[in-house]
């Protein structure tokens, strides 16, 4: 559904994932510095809200997805992941809980089948379940938010990528993980303030930034997003995933298996890193192109955005036996684009060592 945030002036809507909110106001770069500086609000209510109310609703939950979410306090928020059996990435899901029902933000596309598998897997527990898109929108910004919920009180969901979440490990090689810079927050919202906003906006009240200041960003702080960075083979250890959406101290789920086999015996078979694309002659790849690596295709890019400092950056996911210093080209209908590594999950990222192991299924704890 169209968003009316994007009667404001200047607004140029977005196209795929993001269709129906605004790309931007017509000053993308300064969008950008606003929402880097906590500043500015973007308008994601393209995105589905899915509603959990009843008393099994946490531990349902938690048994079916990746993160721990038994005990979960009012206000607090996770990330966490529905895999299919082999262990590979379905859904991806922002978890909120205000003290009577669990909020679930996902992409839009999610929303209708995670809607329908989760009803399918109730069976006898006391859980109610609903699609809340078309009465709730989300709201983004760095740090701050205190836009009143869909009951009244503040609705925020905290995103854990910034600092990882308990029970998560990072593979990243940096020092200083890029994801600090992201502390991004979603609130729930009365899809009626939409309009309100509209006006404050128009009135100079607000200021707003589109998705595509959000997308630069996410790009540059490594965050994957499933709109964008899954197919039909990702895996979380490709997306260091396990960061914020993973708990390695829980109990069984549907693809455990293959997160603790990979996480304790093997390597992923990709792996994803970030671009620095040449910016010479203005061209973006599309998510899609394909990465080469001399005549060989070794990836491609998931992701891409004009950052306001890095210029043109993007995500991809290559080979895992790419050598790290590679030079590469993206490949676009203008023409090749030269691109440098960024090392996001190293090459040599392999089995765990000095983080948490995940027991094996059917083993026996001694305690």
């Amino acid at each position: 559904m169209q968003s009316p945030l994007l009667d404001v002036p200047g607004a140029v809507a977005a196209t795929g994932p993001d269709a129906g909110v605004a790309a931007h106001y017509g000053r993308p770069a300064q969008e950008q510095r606003a929402l880097a500086a906590g500043r500015a609000l973007v308008d994601l209510s393209s995105r589905g809200v899915l509603r959990l109310e009843g008393p099994d609703r946490l531990p349902w939950l938690d048994s079916l997805t990746s993160q721990r979410l038994v005990g979960l306090q009012p206000g607090e928020s996770a990330e966490s992941l529905l895999l299919d059996p082999s262990g590979r990435i379905e859904h991806a899901m922002d978890v909120v809980d205000d003290g009577v029902a669990t909020w679930l933000v996902v992409e839009a596309a999610s929303a209708e089948p995670l809607l329908a598998f989760l009803t399918r897997m109730r069976f006898w527990k006391q859980v109610e379940l609903a699609d809340r898109t078309a009465d709730t929108a989300v709201l983004a910004a760095l740090r701050g938010l205190d836009e009143p919920g869909p009951d009244g009180a503040p609705l925020v969901w905290t995103d854990p990528w910034a600092t990882g979440a308990d029970g998560g490990v990072t593979r990243a090689a940096a020092a200083a993980h890029p994801g600090e810079d992201l502390p991004l927050r979603l609130a729930l919202v009365p899809r009626d303030r939409l309009r309100t906003l509209a006006a404050e906006a128009a009135d100079g009240r607000v200021e707003l930034a589109g998705v595509d200041a959000l997308e630069a960003l996410r790009i540059a702080a490594w965050r994957p997003r499933a709109a964008q960075e899954i197919d039909a083979r990702s895996i979380p250890h490709e997306l260091d995933w396990l960061r914020s959406a993973v708990h390695l101290d829980k109990g069984c789920y549907r693809g455990q298996e293959t997160v603790a086999k990979v996480h304790n015996l093997g390597r992923p078979p990709r792996r994803l890193v970030q671009l620095d694309l040449d910016g010479s002659d203005a061209v973006l790849p599309a998510p899609g192109s394909p990465v080469l690596a001399g005549d060989d295709e070794v990836g491609r890019v998931t992701s891409s955005a004009r950052h306001h400092e890095d210029g043109p950056i993007a995500l991809a996911v290559v080979k895992r036996s790419l050598a790290e210093d590679a030079p590469l080209l993206v490949r676009t209908p203008d023409g090749d684009v030269a691109a440098a590594q960024r090392v996001v999950v190293p090459a040599g990222s392999g089995p765990a060592v000095a983080v948490p192991r995940l027991p094996r299924l059917g083993a026996v704890q001694r305690r």
